[in-house]
């Protein structure tokens, strides 16, 4: 509720700073019409002066929105809202200024000038004014400790107790409020007697769901690299911040980045695949392209479909469920390149010389083009354009199994190709898969528009020679 609440604050007050920058503008453009023409225009108001009041704050929420400013509200800060504050505005003020306002009739090109540093500062400083209250609001609600975030320890050694203290004794909090803490083996019980004992970590699921955590810190000795893989393992499918408590090599390696002068020294792990405003021009552009593709592949979807029907009995579209985003299923939709009940007898993936692929479905899966029914999967928000491949739960539980790191591709949406499908193909049996999920994990890692660029020209290559496996 908290977050909702000030999400919306937020949105009310960038709402009426543009409202009131582009209002303010409004007054000194008749200002300026005066001076060209000899005579005040006065003030008045039209259509286009109440449609730029709703849809110029609009396209500015947007704008925010995709650079994630309302995301994660309780734990913005002020240094991070001035630095993203005087980005957008130049951003954004100067696409207003190209579309909106070079076409005005001003007395010299001198005007223009001030035209847009007015329109700048006004919009800069009203923005700065109204979100910096908010946030410093906020900051102060969790420096009190009114507010903060549900906070479990995993480990329970001399260095968790040590760090409780000192943050219990902080005059300013950094958010952690502490709910009780798991052990690692049997000797983490130092803690006890300052914070409840859960049990050990292998409940970490549990109480994680039960007490709503949002933020873990684990206490790892140097010893327990086996311990520290399992509980990694088990955080990854939930939302939570993972922190880690140094030792003296780890502050003199420079691993520790303090952002605070009132803080404690923890590793945070970098949970962020990428920023906000590229997930956000992904998905914009994974719409855009899918569209495209389907409009203009049209043509061959058609003749496809009519070889598929024509070539072997059985539907022209194969579904099938997969498992997506979250780890929520969906049907993914595929050309059928194999005969009907070819799975009779269960799940089997394919293989080179399958016998259950029809003679047109090997030039389909040669050429990926069993894959083009795909971009409707994309327009619906169950895939992108680039992304690990979806798996059957049946098999996902065969790797999660030999790789418990799987799970961390459900953080994303799948994709029609991948680094992994780039460099293997379709998998032919769960070793191969495990292999692949190499290149899956390394993508998670190396997340970025120019990434994903580079693996689409890749499978347009393999495409074009119709090399694929």
């Amino acid at each position: 509720m908290k977050n909702k609440g000030i999400i919306f604050s937020y949105v009310a007050a960038d709402w009426i700073a543009a409202a009131s920058a582009w209002t303010s503008l409004y007054v000194l453009r008749k200002k300026f019409e005066a001076i060209k023409y000899g005579y005040d225009l006065g003030f008045h108001t039209d259509t286009n002066f109440f449609a730029a009041l709703i849809f110029i704050p609009l396209g500015w929420i947007c704008f925010y929105a995709m650079w994630g400013m309302y995301s994660d509200v309780l734990r913005r800060h002020r240094l991070r809202e001035i630095g993203q504050i005087l980005a957008t505005s130049i951003i954004g003020n100067t696409v207003i200024f190209f579309l909106f306002l070079l076409d005005d009739e001003l007395p010299n090109y001198n005007y223009y000038y001030t035209t847009f540093g007015f329109l700048l500062l006004v919009h800069l400083g009203l923005t700065l004014i109204l979100r910096i209250s908010i946030t410093s609001r906020t900051v102060k609600k969790i420096q009190s400790r009114k507010w903060g975030f549900p906070t479990l320890i995993v480990g329970g050694n001399a260095r968790a107790l040590q760090l409780v203290d000192e943050i219990t004794h902080l005059k300013k909090s950094p958010g952690f409020l502490f709910k009780g803490y798991l052990k690692i083996n049997g000797a983490d019980e130092q803690l006890s007697a300052s914070l409840p004992l859960f049990g050990k970590y292998p409940s970490l699921p549990t109480i994680i769901e039960e007490h709503q955590i949002e933020e873990v810190i684990l206490s790892v000795e140097s010893g327990d690299h086996k311990e520290l893989e399992n509980i990694l393992a088990l955080l990854e499918n939930y939302n939570v911040r993972i922190n880690i408590i140094p030792d003296t090599f780890d502050i003199l390696s420079g691993n520790v980045k303090m952002t605070s002068i009132f803080g404690v020294p923890l590793i945070r792990l970098n949970t962020l695949l990428m920023p906000s405003w590229q997930f956000s021009i992904k998905r914009i552009l994974d719409i855009f392209l899918s569209a495209i593709a389907l409009l203009v592949l049209s043509p061959l979807l058609l003749i496809i479909s009519g070889l598929v029907k024509s070539t072997s009995r059985g539907t022209i579209f194969f579904f099938q469920e997969r498992i997506g985003r979250n780890g929520i299923p969906f049907q993914i939709i595929k050309f059928r390149s194999m005969f009907t009940d070819a799975e009779k007898l269960g799940p089997q993936l394919s293989s080179t010389h399958d016998s259950r692929i029809t003679k047109f479905g090997k030039f389909l899966r040669k050429t990926r083009f069993d894959e083009l029914p795909q971009f409707w999967n994309v327009l619906a928000g169950d895939m992108a354009l680039v992304g690990p491949r979806p798996e059957r739960q049946f098999y996902i539980d065969q790797i999660s199994k030999i790789n418990p790191h799987y799970q961390k591709l459900h953080r994303i949406r799948p994709g029609i190709t991948s680094w992994g499908q780039v460099k293997y193909g379709y998998a032919e049996n769960v070793e191969e898969m495990v292999q692949r999920l190499r290149y899956d994990l390394l993508y998670l890692e190396n997340m970025s528009l120019a990434m994903d660029i580079k693996i689409l020209f890749y499978t347009v290559v393999i495409v074009l020679k119709g090399s694929g496996k």
